[in-house]
């Protein structure tokens, strides 16, 4: 099964776009395990308004991303052959899919309600932040709409000579508790068995 991760920039106050929705706070001085990253990915989901970011540099960006799925109900088929739109109708069908089937991994690239859609469905693998020296103070939260807790457990951690921190989380499993049996009536011991 192929794994999907987030692999975002963030500000020390947890924005992932500046008030102005711009991005020029992001260091860009050197590869910051990009290169790496991209060895081992090459597919990407993405939404509707960080697709528009890039349309028609699709190949410029990402020469090694073999497939582009956008996650968004308004934008039409794309012509191109790297892309495919996918409806929110169908997107968890669609994303289930594609996990099955043997890859690289596959690079969450945002925004953040997909984020929250991903985290919800616990269809996330991996986190890798990479957390900026900036405090931003109004911006696009990079969590929105999280109904309930997400317990991570930490994998690595990176720092560069620029104070960038990269931060590698993955999801804590998750007991279902449903799952135990917990009528003890059918278990072959009855009440008047059990002594103290």
């Amino acid at each position: 099964m192929r794994k999907v991760i987030l692999n975002l920039a963030m500000s020390l106050d947890g924005f992932i776009e500046d008030a102005n929705g711009a991005y020029d706070w992001c260091f860009n001085d050197q590869d910051y395990g990009m290169t790496d990253f991209f060895s081992n990915t090459d597919t990407i989901f993405i939404g509707r308004k960080s697709f528009e970011l890039i349309t028609g540099m699709e190949d410029i960006y990402f020469p090694a991303i073999q497939k582009i799925y956008v996650f968004s109900d308004t934008l039409p088929p794309s012509s191109h052959p790297k892309v495919k739109v996918v409806n929110q109708a169908s997107w968890e069908k669609e994303v289930n899919s594609i996990l099955q089937t043997d890859g690289p991994d596959i690079w969450l690239f945002g925004g953040a309600s997909l984020v929250s859609s991903f985290l919800e469905k616990r269809l996330l693998n991996e986190l890798l932040l990479s957390v900026h020296p900036i405090i931003l103070g109004a911006g696009k939260p990079l969590f929105q709409n999280i109904k309930s807790r997400v317990d991570l457990a930490l994998l690595d951690t990176q720092t560069y000579n620029t104070g960038l921190v990269q931060l590698r989380y993955t999801l804590k499993p998750v007991f279902d508790f449903s799952l135990i049996n917990t009528d003890y009536t059918h278990s072959g011991m009855e009440s008047d068995d059990i002594s103290i």
